[in-house]
């Protein structure tokens, strides 16, 4: 198959028309990569079984991890949806357009393939300009993260071609995602409703609108978090255990102080091990720990020729130009104090550790406040479950 590769612009003529071929090819059963606010999704006509069960194919995914179903207005819930609670209207109210994705009672015209043989959709509207403009066709689009499965979701345009280029019809690029993980999910077919993903929307945001909700026990994240079964039937996209992960190993070195001095030295440890053994390691970080990794480097006599430190979104744009002698990455991913800043950049950093061939990859933690528990969600989950106490 070969797949076309459309780039939005500045040119409204030509977009309409990216749109409106775009459109063709999910109507007649296709698969279209496409930009929102929160990752690139892999789209298919949501109430085709046989849409479905292509974007599994393309994927590599198991067909009993569900879809999610973008919609373009809120009229369109009624096409979809047994029943839409009173909880789920004050939260579309507040959230949508946005990365809020709601699990309710479906109707039979939604097929198994897209609910992963479950009773249940996962419905979500998002925000970003062009998934609106696909979206206001009318059609049910299902639409996973647009990556081979278990790999970091891609935020850009290019990581799609690289993971499903020759499987799928068609990639829009727009590069302007601008949260970059994926969208929380919430079950309201729950009398107490759960939330099953953590994302940018948080537990406290969702609870300042509808009250105390559950969180289930399987969240990777949470205090004493229950490891999911592989054998588990998935409620909701994300909930499968090993997830996110890039090619080297991940450990995350963790304390009570998170990137506190004692990660700091430790992973400087572990890193300065690894390149005496000529590994190619990447040191995850914030900008407030950058300066400690130079003064720790330089004391241990590492030369400038074999070290890195750079910001994330430096990175991506530099990375062709990035010297091969080079065998210590240090890349921060944002500020600490501005976890919508480490959400933005996290896949893109993990997806850079596979561009520069890492072997060993190092990452410090954050608090689960808020923002911090979707972060820590899918570093856990990246990782494999690999924590280093210190």
């Amino acid at each position: 198959m070969e797949t076309i590769y459309e780039k939005i612009t500045a040119d409204n003529k030509k977009n309409d028309e990216i749109i409106a071929k775009a459109v063709d090819i999910i109507k007649n059963g296709g698969l279209v990569a496409f930009p929102t606010e929160t990752v690139y999704g892999l789209g298919g006509n949501a109430l085709n079984s046989e849409s479905s069960k292509k974007i599994y194919q393309a994927k590599g995914r198991p067909s009993d991890n569900p879809l999610i179903v973008h919609i373009g207005n809120i009229g369109q819930i009624d096409g979809i949806a047994e029943e839409f609670p009173e909880k789920a209207k004050a939260l579309a109210d507040k959230f949508w357009p946005g990365p809020l994705t709601m699990v309710l009672k479906k109707k039979p015209c939604v097929p198994l393939e897209t609910t992963g043989g479950l009773g249940t959709v996962a419905v979500r509207m998002p925000a970003h300009k062009t998934a609106k403009m696909l979206l206001s066709s009318g059609l049910y689009i299902a639409a996973p993260s647009a990556n081979t499965s278990g790999k970091p979701s891609p935020t850009k345009g290019s990581y799609v071609y690289e993971d499903l280029n020759g499987r799928i019809d068609m990639i829009i690029e727009d590069d302007t995602v601008n949260i970059g993980v994926e969208s929380t999910i919430i079950d309201m077919t729950r009398e107490v409703p759960t939330l099953l993903r953590p994302g940018h929307i948080s537990r406290e945001d969702i609870e300042k609108v509808i009250g105390h909700i559950d969180v289930d026990e399987t969240i990777a994240g949470i205090e004493n978090y229950k490891k999911v079964d592989e054998n588990t039937k998935p409620l909701a996209p994300g909930m499968m255990y090993r997830h996110y992960a890039p090619d080297a190993s991940l450990a995350l070195v963790d304390s009570e102080n998170k990137g506190g001095k004692s990660v700091v030295e430790h992973i400087t440890k572990l890193a300065l091990e690894d390149i005496s053994n000529n590994r190619k390691t990447v040191i995850l970080t914030t900008d407030e720990n950058t300066d400690i990794y130079k003064k720790l480097m330089s004391e241990a006599n590492v030369s400038d020729e074999s070290i890195l430190f750079t910001k994330c979104t430096d990175f991506f744009k530099t990375l062709s130009d990035i010297s091969n002698n080079i065998l210590i990455y240090v890349v921060s991913l944002g500020n600490r104090g501005e976890l919508s800043s480490i959400e933005q950049n996290l896949f893109m950093g993990l997806r850079l550790c596979n561009d520069i061939g890492a072997e060993s990859i190092y990452s410090e933690t954050f608090d689960t406040d808020n923002q911090g528990l979707a972060v820590m969600n899918r570093l856990i989950k990246a990782a494999g479950d690999k924590i280093i106490k210190v």
